[in-house]
């Protein structure tokens, strides 16, 4: 199974605003198995970067300005991906702003669906861990991925730190050696097996006297407590008519009147 593990960092927060994909970060998997293929180009928007999305990155106009534009990649891209399942963290935002590019260029609409399936992280781990935090960050912490060198977000360092999460998340590393199968033989005896009787005496151990009253004080206060409803009281009187008509040399008890 391949699959790529997929980020992006954007100009702004909404494609219908015209703000634009500025990177983008791809990590390839097969068979859970890193590859050690990756996919990352810095793009230029022909847009400037709202101040907030650029304390969010720290990507600059000035560095953008030598990039390549989305059409002149965009082949190299849906050659990486094509027919590979993405894992994406909030895969509503990446996957609009890919689809606002493709939609941009000429020739016949094409969107991100056409090309791959989609598992989305987010809504994964809120399932997973129903009313706590699940930013990638809070992810990294709860499966113990190694994220002190995100000082800033970046496509392909995202991507790459989202990938651990994922494997954590749905199985961990021990996922990782599924492909390597070993063959186990098991022989089956279908003779009946004897239990060998225990030699010796068996102890029996009984309760004191200051052990049974301290165990009926605890079933008077929860009798109390319960409202006469105590299970053990309720069924004390059965077991003690079966207990008294048995032969203490371990015969079976005796029929108990009804």
């Amino acid at each position: 199974m391949r699959q790529v593990v997929l980020d992006t960092e954007t100009t702004g927060l909404e494609p219908e605003q015209g703000h634009r994909v500025i990177e983008i970060g791809c990590v390839e998997l097969v068979n859970r198995r890193k590859t050690g293929r990756r996919f990352h180009r810095y793009l230029r928007p022909d847009r400037q970067i709202d101040r907030a999305a650029q304390h969010v990155h720290g990507i600059t106009d000035e560095f953008l300005a030598q990039q390549p534009r989305f059409a002149e990649v965009v082949d190299e891209l849906i050659e990486f991906v094509g027919g590979a399942e993405l894992v994406i963290h909030n895969a509503a935002f990446d996957i609009a702003f890919l689809d606002a590019e493709l939609q941009r260029l000429p020739g016949p609409a094409r969107r991100m669906s056409d090309l791959c399936t989609v598992i989305d992280t987010l809504p994964l781990a809120r399932q997973m861990h129903p009313g706590q935090r699940n930013s990638l960050d809070a992810l990294c912490k709860r499966y113990d991925v190694d994220n002190s060198h995100r000082e800033l977000h970046g496509a392909l360092l995202d991507a790459q730190i989202l990938l651990d999460v994922y494997l954590a998340m749905t199985g961990g590393q021990t996922a990782l050696v599924l492909g390597e199968v070993t063959e186990i033989h098991v022989s089956v005896s279908h003779e009946p097996a004897t239990a060998a009787r225990p030699r010796g005496v068996l102890r029996v151990v009984r309760a004191s006297d200051d052990e049974l009253a301290a165990h009926e004080r605890i079933l008077a206060a929860i009798d109390k407590i319960s409202g006469g409803k105590t299970v053990w009281r309720r069924e004390a009187l059965s077991v003690s008519r079966v207990a008294d008509t048995e032969d203490l040399r371990g015969h079976a008890p005796l029929p108990v009147p009804a």
